[in-house]
């Protein structure tokens, strides 16, 4: 059981629409999410991927369809929210504090025991404990914000993970880590979602694939021993081509 709540199965997506002004972000979009596995979100740009997450995360309504966690519709609860870990664009955490601050606060935000030590060990994990305490994050490199936001995704230990570009900041050493993180959470029995425009990445750890082109599902599967970066370049290109 997730600190941030039940266990609670798969995640069930069932023609999920979305329209802005007019314009159709997603359309009839269906897929099966499940705990213990990763999700590459792949598209072109405009294919509606940060639309999907944002729905996902509760911070969107859908205008269409159904998503179902387990037993039960996803709302926009606490209780929900609670068991959800979301890395954006940017890391959502305080820049004027400093980064054991921010973990203490959203510790305690989540009610989780003893905010400090919790602090202090995601600290460690994500490779922070050895920076200036008093050190504001604003001051912080743009790869040290992303692992701090993190740190506050994994704070409470989601059931479910949702990425947008997270490797983006970091350097090489950085997104060989994060990868490992990523693979660590997927053992432990997360559902984790990532939308990357990083094929390879996507490539060597997904073992679920879905692919948007204009709102719509062009591509949905799962391979058990992952798609490797070469094969899943030749879906995306296939399904992506205009």
């Amino acid at each position: 059981m997730s600190a941030g709540g039940q266990e609670r199965g798969g995640l069930v997506l069932r023609r999920i629409g979305k329209t802005y002004a007019g314009r159709r972000a997603l359309v009839d979009v269906s897929a099966a999410l499940e705990p213990g596995q990763v999700t590459a979100i792949l598209g072109p740009n405009g294919a509606g991927k940060s639309t999907l997450l944002g729905i996902l995360s509760t911070l969107v309504t859908p205008t269409a369809g159904e998503l179902r966690w387990g037993d039960g519709a996803l709302g926009r609860s606490s209780a929900a929210r609670s068991a959800i870990g979301y890395v954006g664009h940017e890391p959502g955490v305080y820049g004027d504090l400093p980064a054991a601050q921010n973990l203490v606060l959203f510790a305690e935000l989540y009610g989780l025991p003893d905010p400090g030590a919790r602090a202090a060990s995601m600290l460690a994990r994500v490779g922070l404990s050895g920076v200036p305490p008093a050190a504001a994050v604003r001051t912080f490199s743009r790869g040290m914000q992303q692992r701090l936001a993190l740190a506050r995704a994994l704070l409470h230990e989601p059931a479910l993970l949702l990425f947008d570009e997270p490797s983006s900041a970091l350097d090489p050493s950085g997104a060989a880590w994060l990868a490992a993180e990523l693979a660590a959470e997927r053992d432990a029995g997360r559902i984790v979602v990532l939308v990357t425009h990083d094929l390879e990445a996507a490539g060597a750890i997904a073992e679920h694939a879905v692919v948007l082109r204009r709102g719509r599902v062009v591509f949905d599967e799962e391979r058990a021993g992952g798609f490797g970066s070469d094969t899943l370049r030749a879906i995306y290109q296939d399904r992506t081509r205009a």
